[in-house]
């Protein structure tokens, strides 16, 4: 089980990557309204206060745009000068932050960095009754992490029941990819993003809008992180392609990520309390939220303002996760991928991560700072191996957070052996075409190129003529999704119908993945460096902790087969 940290009453917890700040009440005169129509997100002190909240937000000089009234956020807009000083001085406001310039004029710029969907590296060239068995697909005998986790043998058990929905909170799910298309339901999924095309200082982020409004469909991905996601989790046994750990779940698209990579405050929040009301079984959540790596209640290297912006944050996503778990949502979350114990966190030098060029080097204090949403409430943290169970070189870990360990890539795996830097250490799941092409990994028309190849990018063709893509990533982001397709074959095993609906109280679903993981023992020695591996000394890390529970794997590599035919003793 995860070791939760304690924190003071004062903190609270939200999901954001607004940017810009919330102002510090003042007794004085408000100040004048000034600059340019800008969006901002706004936190009632709770759903109680929301009309009230409401009311300040046009007194204060602003306009409301949408209220989510799970948690209390509300997006506003308002001139971009003095708006968050007069709104932050009501009583019914908990915070304010500043999102965005409406209509900023584009400047030359370089594409912003995607800086946070856990920075994966690519390496070089109906209840407990028994549903049908399905079998393997083509290339799943280059998937070693769906027999790592023993999805091979679970199919012929339990392979997955559509009633079980499983909410992709990512860049969004290409649901027109032949491996996704059969569990893709595209009626639920939503898309609560906006394209961004550039940032307030002109640097581009998204690019240009591919669809008109700014708002892709939701059965589109131009980030390409989303659909590698779901593909690990549910991509369906049909005879083509790749499979994944839980190939008959239901997929839904819950989009909150940029095409650039950027998790926002509001659409995640959106995402989660969307989640809850729609009957979301298991949500995957391989991201954390900007701009801050970590959100802090008063860091001294940050100004009031951004104080106030990540004290917001925490509050709005912590109310978002309650929600979500109160709605019988269970929360599968990355455990990130900047090599780093949790429970002593390094500096962090990359936040604020949006806009460009605002970062500042701060000293993490591991009791007032969070990294959310994996040290968020209810959360099922999960770290990266790799083909030989080596814990991975950029993978956190640390025993305050982890739940639990999965398959997530390692590329240096195997030093001093022929595996050693070859994509195949690595994990292949789906790729859209049109990131494919955008890339430059398949022409147009419809090749891998040979950048592609080098890459490992390949293709498969049915007899029908239908044509899917696939790629290698790294990352626990990859992890994520074999625990999230665990947890949903946990769910299509040992769930019930209750009020007319098929679910699983999250707190057993979590009970029956941790039980039954595969327990892995501590490498001995118990320090490992990564030098010949390439990396320096800051990848050193120590696994603290025994056989059933440490630092690197937690209660042990998640297994799916003893999940559904021996989960029913954790149920007790």
């Amino acid at each position: 089980m995860k070791r939760p940290r304690l924190l003071a009453a004062a903190m609270a917890v939200p999901l954001f990557g607004a940017i810009s700040a919330v102002a510090v009440p003042v007794a004085s005169a408000q100040p004048a309204l000034s600059g340019p129509a800008t969006e901002f997100t706004v936190l009632a002190k709770d759903t109680q206060s929301i009309g009230t909240a409401q009311q300040a937000i046009k007194a204060a000089g602003g306009t409301v745009l949408e209220t989510n009234t799970a948690v209390g956020l509300i997006k506003a807009s308002a001139p971009a000068t003095g708006f968050t000083e007069r709104v932050s001085t009501n009583r019914a406001v908990f915070g304010a932050a500043k999102a965005q310039v409406i209509g900023s004029v584009p400047k030359d710029g370089k594409k912003a960095k995607n800086n946070n969907v856990e920075k994966e590296g690519r390496g070089k060239a109906a209840s407990a009754k028994k549903a049908a068995a399905v079998g393997m697909d083509p290339l799943d005998d280059q998937l070693w992490g769906l027999k790592s986790v023993r999805s091979d043998l679970s199919r012929t058990k339990q392979p997955g029941s559509k009633q079980v929905k499983v909410g992709i909170i990512d860049t969004g799910v290409d649901g027109t990819h032949p491996d996704i298309a059969p569990n893709f339901d595209e009626a639920d999924s939503r898309n609560f993003v906006k394209d961004i095309p550039f940032d307030v200082n002109g640097v581009e982020v998204d690019g240009p809008c591919e669809f008109r409004g700014c708002v892709d469909p939701v059965n589109h991905d131009d980030g390409a992180h989303g659909t590698h996601v779901a593909g690990t989790i549910a991509a369906a046994a049909n005879g083509f392609g790749v499979s994944g750990v839980a190939p008959n779940v239901t997929l839904v698209n819950i989009r909150a990520g940029q095409d650039s990579g950027y998790f926002f405050l509001q659409p995640t929040v959106d995402a989660l309390t969307y989640a809850g009301d729609a009957g979301i079984d298991v949500v995957n959540m391989s991201f954390y939220t900007d701009p801050w790596l970590y959100n802090c209640t008063a860091n001294p290297a940050d100004s009031a303002a951004e104080q106030a912006e990540q004290r917001t944050i925490i509050e709005a996503t912590q109310r978002a996760l309650n929600y979500a778990h109160r709605k019988g949502v269970t929360m599968v979350v990355a455990l990130g991928n900047q090599h780093t114990d949790l429970g002593a966190p390094q500096p962090d030098t990359t936040s604020p991560d949006y806009p460009a060029n605002t970062t500042h080097p701060r000293t993490i204090d591991n009791t007032s700072c969070l990294n959310l949403p994996v040290e968020g409430n209810h959360t099922i943290g999960v770290s990266a191996f790799g083909p030989s169970q080596a814990k991975a070189d950029y993978s956190n870990y640390g025993t305050e957070q982890i739940s639990v360990s999965a398959p997530g890539g390692y590329f240096r795996d195997g030093f001093g052996t022929p595996w050693f830097r070859t994509v195949e250490n690595e994990i292949l799941s789906t790729y859209p075409k049109n990131v494919g092409v955008a890339e430059g990994n398949i022409d147009a028309a419809g090749n891998v190129t040979p950048a592609g190849v080098a890459l490992g990018v390949q293709k498969a063709t049915a007899a029908d003529g239908r044509v899917g893509y696939y790629q290698w990533l790294q990352g626990t982001s990859m992890a994520t999704p074999h625990a999230t397709g665990v947890s949903a074959l946990i769910i299509s095993q040992y769930g019930k119908k209750s009020h007319g609906e098929f679910g699983m109280d999250p707190d057993k679903v979590q009970r029956v993945l941790e039980g039954t993981a595969s327990e892995i023992a501590c490498p001995v020695p118990r320090t490992v460096d990564y030098l010949d591996e390439g990396r320096d000394a800051t990848f050193t890390a120590t696994c603290e902790g025994s056989p059933s529970f440490n630092g690197f794997y937690g209660n042990g590599a998640v297994d799916a087969y003893a999940a559904v035919t021996r989960g029913s003793q954790y149920l007790k």
